[in-house]
């Protein structure tokens, strides 16, 4: 099998939603002194590439824990969104002519572009692309099992249409994966193609860490 890595780095500094907590990671432990190395991070749960369950949003929302692990394991499309302009809602029309298919129980990754400008500029920030409520709905009723996006937050950083678009979505039991990148050969593979994005095991958490791939036979 063939993995193709659709992840972001977390490093130390790395770019991430400016409402959260700067990227922070320290050396606790080296060699030779200590005889094992070992970093302590500091950074929010919803950094880097990481899945979004219900609770993240909806009050008394499931958690991770109550979402299968098999759930985020499926068959995925990319809709090919680049070239998109910065602050431009991504509309119902514009993604279904991307997908080019209906999306009943598949993941939906928006490649917008955006993984390539990762870094804490005022368009990164606060400009970006974002899906808009009316093509969430149209996901809702496409039965997508989820969604995902090349930046940070796929709801962009505005409100209300942020907090809508996210209630919609994760309402629906949609589960949402944020922070992605889409390399070249991404858009080489032919769809739909297995993909997984499994978070890892916190407890009783809205959100976690986790390594988008996609895989080939």
């Amino acid at each position: 099998m063939k993995l193709i890595d659709l992840s972001q780095p977390i490093f130390d500094g790395a770019p991430n939603c400016p409402a959260h907590p700067p990227v922070r990671i320290d050396l606790i432990a080296d060699h030779p002194r200590d005889g094992w190395r070992m970093e302590m991070l500091t950074m929010a749960s919803h950094t880097g590439s990481h899945v979004d369950a219900p609770l993240h949003k909806l009050a008394g929302g499931a958690d991770l824990d109550a979402l299968p692990l098999e759930s985020f394991i499926g068959e995925a499309v990319i809709a090919d969104l680049r070239g998109i302009a910065a602050d431009e809602a991504i509309s119902a029309r514009r993604l279904a002519d991307a997908l080019g298919a209906p999306a009943p129980g598949r993941i939906v990754l928006l490649a917008t572009g955006w993984g390539e400008k990762r870094a804490m500029t005022e368009e990164w920030q606060h400009r970006s692309p974002y899906l808009s409520p009316e093509a969430a709905r149209w996901l809702v009723e496409q039965k997508a099992r989820a969604v995902g996006i090349d930046h940070y937050s796929i709801g962009g950083s505005r409100d209300p249409d942020n907090s809508e678009t996210h209630s919609i979505l994760l309402g629906a039991g949609i589960w949402i994966v944020e922070e992605l990148r889409f390399p070249p050969e991404a858009f080489a593979l032919s769809q739909p193609f297995q993909f997984a994005a499994l978070p890892v095991n916190f407890r009783n958490h809205s959100g976690a860490f986790c390594r988008p791939v996609a895989m080939l036979p």
